[in-house]
Protein backbone atom coordinates (compact mmCIF):
# COMPACT_ATOMS: atom_id res chain seq x y z
CA UNK A 1 0.00 0.00 0.00
CA UNK A 2 1.28 3.54 -1.23
CA UNK A 3 2.06 5.99 2.16
CA UNK A 4 1.19 9.36 1.44
CA UNK A 5 2.28 12.74 3.53
CA UNK A 6 -1.08 14.65 3.67
CA UNK A 7 -0.28 18.08 5.44
CA UNK A 8 -2.80 20.76 5.58
CA UNK A 9 -5.42 20.58 8.60
CA UNK A 10 -7.03 24.13 8.38
CA UNK A 11 -8.20 23.19 4.96
CA UNK A 12 -11.56 21.82 3.81
CA UNK A 13 -9.56 20.47 0.86
CA UNK A 14 -6.91 18.97 3.68
CA UNK A 15 -9.64 17.85 5.46
CA UNK A 16 -11.68 16.01 3.00
CA UNK A 17 -8.70 14.05 0.98
CA UNK A 18 -7.71 12.92 4.39
CA UNK A 19 -11.32 11.43 4.60
CA UNK A 20 -11.61 10.03 1.19
CA UNK A 21 -7.96 9.14 0.12
CA UNK A 22 -6.50 6.66 3.24
CA UNK A 23 -9.77 4.26 2.17
CA UNK A 24 -6.98 3.02 -0.01
CA UNK A 25 -3.56 4.34 0.98
CA UNK A 26 -1.77 4.55 3.92
CA UNK A 27 -2.04 8.38 5.42
CA UNK A 28 0.05 10.46 7.40
CA UNK A 29 -2.27 13.49 8.11
CA UNK A 30 0.14 16.90 9.64
CA UNK A 31 -0.64 20.51 9.85
CA UNK A 32 2.32 22.27 8.16
CA UNK A 33 3.59 23.49 11.72
CA UNK A 34 4.55 19.49 12.29
CA UNK A 35 6.96 19.57 9.69
CA UNK A 36 9.95 19.81 11.26
CA UNK A 37 9.37 17.08 13.39
CA UNK A 38 9.12 14.17 10.88
CA UNK A 39 11.82 15.87 8.21
CA UNK A 40 14.02 13.05 8.98
CA UNK A 41 11.36 10.17 8.07
CA UNK A 42 10.13 11.75 5.38
CA UNK A 43 11.79 9.65 2.89
CA UNK A 44 9.58 6.82 3.62
CA UNK A 45 6.78 8.62 1.64
CA UNK A 46 5.78 7.69 -1.43
CA UNK A 47 3.51 10.99 -2.21
CA UNK A 48 3.44 14.02 -0.15
CA UNK A 49 0.33 16.17 -1.01
CA UNK A 50 0.93 19.50 0.83
CA UNK A 51 -2.82 21.13 0.82
CA UNK A 52 -1.67 24.55 3.39
CA UNK A 53 -0.68 27.72 2.80
CA UNK A 54 0.55 31.18 3.96
CA UNK A 55 -1.89 34.16 3.91
CA UNK A 56 1.35 36.12 2.69
CA UNK A 57 1.66 34.01 -0.35
CA UNK A 58 -1.62 34.81 -1.48
CA UNK A 59 -1.72 38.47 -1.33
CA UNK A 60 2.32 39.40 -1.13
CA UNK A 61 4.72 39.31 -4.23
CA UNK A 62 6.92 35.80 -3.40
CA UNK A 63 9.35 35.18 -0.83
CA UNK A 64 10.20 31.78 -0.26
CA UNK A 65 9.88 32.07 3.11
CA UNK A 66 5.65 32.36 2.32
CA UNK A 67 6.42 29.30 -0.07
CA UNK A 68 5.15 26.38 2.05
CA UNK A 69 5.28 23.94 -1.10
CA UNK A 70 9.01 24.70 -1.36
CA UNK A 71 10.04 24.49 2.09
CA UNK A 72 8.56 21.17 1.97
CA UNK A 73 10.34 20.13 -1.26
CA UNK A 74 13.94 20.91 0.07
CA UNK A 75 13.68 18.02 2.92
CA UNK A 76 12.43 15.31 -0.38
CA UNK A 77 14.54 12.76 -1.71
CA UNK A 78 14.36 13.92 -5.58
CA UNK A 79 15.03 10.18 -6.46
CA UNK A 80 12.52 8.92 -3.90
CA UNK A 81 9.77 11.25 -3.23
CA UNK A 82 7.45 12.14 -5.39
CA UNK A 83 5.76 15.85 -4.47
CA UNK A 84 2.24 16.68 -6.02
CA UNK A 85 1.45 20.48 -5.89
CA UNK A 86 -1.67 21.84 -6.41
CA UNK A 87 -1.25 24.77 -8.47
CA UNK A 88 -4.17 26.97 -9.93
CA UNK A 89 -5.71 27.46 -13.49
CA UNK A 90 -5.14 31.30 -12.80
CA UNK A 91 -1.70 30.87 -14.13
CA UNK A 92 -3.05 30.81 -17.49
CA UNK A 93 -4.79 33.64 -19.30
CA UNK A 94 -8.15 33.51 -18.58
CA UNK A 95 -10.30 32.26 -22.20
CA UNK A 96 -12.04 29.10 -23.55
CA UNK A 97 -10.27 25.54 -23.97
CA UNK A 98 -7.06 25.93 -21.86
CA UNK A 99 -4.43 23.38 -23.00
CA UNK A 100 -1.43 22.81 -20.31
CA UNK A 101 0.72 23.94 -23.06
CA UNK A 102 -0.97 27.62 -23.79
CA UNK A 103 0.53 30.75 -22.94
CA UNK A 104 0.90 31.08 -19.41
CA UNK A 105 -0.15 34.75 -18.20
CA UNK A 106 -0.83 35.07 -14.16
CA UNK A 107 -1.78 37.99 -13.09
CA UNK A 108 -2.37 37.99 -9.40
CA UNK A 109 0.43 37.67 -6.94
CA UNK A 110 -1.32 34.48 -5.63
CA UNK A 111 -1.01 33.13 -9.75
CA UNK A 112 2.29 34.51 -10.13
CA UNK A 113 4.01 32.64 -6.87
CA UNK A 114 1.81 29.64 -7.89
CA UNK A 115 3.85 30.11 -11.15
CA UNK A 116 7.13 30.53 -9.18
CA UNK A 117 6.87 27.91 -6.95
CA UNK A 118 6.21 25.43 -10.24
CA UNK A 119 9.70 26.53 -11.65
CA UNK A 120 11.25 26.13 -8.58
CA UNK A 121 10.03 22.84 -7.24
CA UNK A 122 11.02 21.12 -10.95
CA UNK A 123 14.33 22.27 -11.00
CA UNK A 124 14.82 21.25 -7.44
CA UNK A 125 12.52 17.75 -8.20
CA UNK A 126 12.85 16.86 -11.83
CA UNK A 127 10.68 14.28 -12.71
CA UNK A 128 9.22 13.18 -9.55
CA UNK A 129 6.86 16.16 -9.75
CA UNK A 130 3.38 15.95 -10.17
CA UNK A 131 1.62 19.58 -11.25
CA UNK A 132 -2.09 19.64 -10.59
CA UNK A 133 -3.13 23.32 -12.31
CA UNK A 134 -6.75 22.86 -10.59
CA UNK A 135 -10.45 24.57 -11.84
CA UNK A 136 -12.73 25.81 -9.11
CA UNK A 137 -12.64 22.52 -6.42
CA UNK A 138 -16.44 23.36 -4.87
CA UNK A 139 -16.79 21.91 -0.97
CA UNK A 140 -18.74 22.41 1.82
CA UNK A 141 -16.13 23.39 4.62
CA UNK A 142 -15.63 21.54 7.69
CA UNK A 143 -16.44 23.99 10.74
CA UNK A 144 -12.56 23.46 12.13
CA UNK A 145 -10.78 26.97 11.30
CA UNK A 146 -11.54 29.61 9.45
CA UNK A 147 -9.74 29.18 6.37
CA UNK A 148 -7.71 31.60 4.55
CA UNK A 149 -9.46 30.66 1.16
CA UNK A 150 -13.18 31.55 0.17
CA UNK A 151 -14.31 29.07 -2.40
CA UNK A 152 -17.08 29.73 -4.30
CA UNK A 153 -19.67 28.08 -2.49
CA UNK A 154 -18.56 30.17 0.74
CA UNK A 155 -19.17 33.35 -1.64
CA UNK A 156 -22.48 32.35 -2.83
CA UNK A 157 -23.78 31.32 0.80
CA UNK A 158 -22.29 34.30 2.48
CA UNK A 159 -24.64 36.31 -0.49
CA UNK A 160 -27.42 33.88 0.06
CA UNK A 161 -27.80 34.36 3.50
CA UNK A 162 -28.09 38.21 3.34
CA UNK A 163 -31.22 37.87 0.92
CA UNK A 164 -29.94 38.63 -2.62
CA UNK A 165 -27.25 37.33 -5.53
CA UNK A 166 -25.89 38.78 -8.24
CA UNK A 167 -27.01 38.13 -11.87
CA UNK A 168 -24.10 36.37 -14.01
CA UNK A 169 -25.75 36.44 -16.95
CA UNK A 170 -23.56 34.61 -19.62
CA UNK A 171 -21.01 34.17 -17.39
CA UNK A 172 -19.03 30.52 -16.99
CA UNK A 173 -16.63 28.88 -15.50
CA UNK A 174 -14.85 25.34 -15.08
CA UNK A 175 -15.87 23.61 -11.38
CA UNK A 176 -14.94 20.65 -9.92
CA UNK A 177 -16.77 18.93 -6.95
CA UNK A 178 -14.17 18.23 -3.57
CA UNK A 179 -15.58 14.97 -4.57
CA UNK A 180 -14.66 14.28 -8.03
CA UNK A 181 -11.18 15.85 -6.89
CA UNK A 182 -10.81 13.40 -4.74
CA UNK A 183 -11.46 10.42 -7.22
CA UNK A 184 -9.29 12.26 -9.75
CA UNK A 185 -6.13 12.22 -7.45
CA UNK A 186 -6.50 8.84 -6.47
CA UNK A 187 -6.44 7.62 -10.01
CA UNK A 188 -3.78 9.77 -11.20
CA UNK A 189 -1.85 8.13 -7.60
CA UNK A 190 -2.48 4.88 -9.03
CA UNK A 191 -1.66 5.37 -12.21
CA UNK A 192 2.04 6.84 -11.02
CA UNK A 193 1.26 9.64 -13.46
CA UNK A 194 3.96 12.94 -13.64
CA UNK A 195 3.82 16.25 -15.10
CA UNK A 196 1.66 18.80 -15.72
CA UNK A 197 -2.28 18.38 -15.97
CA UNK A 198 -5.50 20.20 -16.09
CA UNK A 199 -7.87 19.02 -13.46
CA UNK A 200 -11.20 20.62 -14.14
CA UNK A 201 -14.61 19.12 -15.63
CA UNK A 202 -13.38 20.55 -18.98
CA UNK A 203 -16.40 22.30 -19.97
CA UNK A 204 -18.23 25.47 -19.74
CA UNK A 205 -20.50 25.58 -16.49
CA UNK A 206 -22.86 28.80 -16.72
CA UNK A 207 -22.75 30.54 -13.22
CA UNK A 208 -26.31 31.35 -13.09
CA UNK A 209 -26.74 27.33 -13.90
CA UNK A 210 -24.70 26.56 -10.79
CA UNK A 211 -26.24 29.10 -8.21
CA UNK A 212 -29.80 27.54 -9.25
CA UNK A 213 -28.44 23.70 -8.03
CA UNK A 214 -26.56 25.36 -5.05
CA UNK A 215 -29.81 27.30 -4.14
CA UNK A 216 -32.03 24.12 -4.75
CA UNK A 217 -33.10 23.79 -1.00
CA UNK A 218 -33.07 27.97 0.10
CA UNK A 219 -36.70 28.13 0.76
CA UNK A 220 -36.51 31.84 1.48
CA UNK A 221 -37.12 34.95 -1.33
CA UNK A 222 -33.92 35.54 -2.69
CA UNK A 223 -33.31 38.61 -4.91
CA UNK A 224 -30.95 38.79 -7.91
CA UNK A 225 -28.58 41.68 -8.01
CA UNK A 226 -27.42 43.29 -11.34
CA UNK A 227 -23.46 43.65 -10.95
CA UNK A 228 -21.16 45.08 -14.01
CA UNK A 229 -17.94 42.79 -13.82
CA UNK A 230 -14.57 45.24 -15.04
CA UNK A 231 -12.86 42.10 -16.34
CA UNK A 232 -13.76 39.19 -18.26
CA UNK A 233 -12.67 36.41 -16.57
CA UNK A 234 -14.47 33.47 -18.36
CA UNK A 235 -12.95 30.50 -18.72
CA UNK A 236 -12.93 26.93 -18.99
CA UNK A 237 -9.79 24.13 -18.79
CA UNK A 238 -9.15 21.23 -21.55
CA UNK A 239 -9.24 18.45 -19.56
CA UNK A 240 -8.15 15.78 -22.42
CA UNK A 241 -5.01 15.13 -21.50
CA UNK A 242 -6.07 13.63 -17.70
CA UNK A 243 -8.67 12.00 -18.85
CA UNK A 244 -7.09 9.64 -21.44
CA UNK A 245 -4.80 8.50 -19.14
CA UNK A 246 -7.32 7.87 -15.84
CA UNK A 247 -10.73 7.39 -18.16
CA UNK A 248 -13.10 8.05 -15.33
CA UNK A 249 -16.34 9.67 -15.54
CA UNK A 250 -16.46 13.39 -15.07
CA UNK A 251 -19.58 14.70 -16.32
CA UNK A 252 -22.02 17.61 -15.75
CA UNK A 253 -24.81 15.74 -14.06
CA UNK A 254 -22.41 14.58 -10.99
CA UNK A 255 -21.52 17.98 -10.38
CA UNK A 256 -25.14 19.14 -10.14
CA UNK A 257 -25.81 16.21 -8.02
CA UNK A 258 -23.26 17.39 -5.61
CA UNK A 259 -24.45 21.04 -5.87
CA UNK A 260 -27.91 19.59 -4.76
CA UNK A 261 -26.22 17.90 -1.68
CA UNK A 262 -24.10 21.21 -0.75
CA UNK A 263 -27.18 22.74 -0.69
CA UNK A 264 -29.10 20.61 1.34
CA UNK A 265 -26.31 21.25 4.08
CA UNK A 266 -25.88 24.68 3.40
CA UNK A 267 -30.18 25.39 3.85
CA UNK A 268 -31.40 22.36 6.03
Amino acid sequence: MKRILLIGKRGFLGNYLNKCLRKKFKIKFISFKEINNIKKSIINYDYIINTSINKHYIYKKYQRKFDNDFQIASFLNPKKNIFIFLSSRKVYKSKENIKENDRLNPLSNYSKNKLITENLLKKRLKSNLLILRISNIIGFKLKIRKNLHQTFVDLFYEKAKKGFIYDNAKRFKDFLSVKKFGQILEMMIKKDLRGTYNVSIGKKVYLNQIISWLNKYNRKPIKVVKFKFTRNQDFYLNNKKLMSKIKIKNEMYELKKECFNLSKKMFN
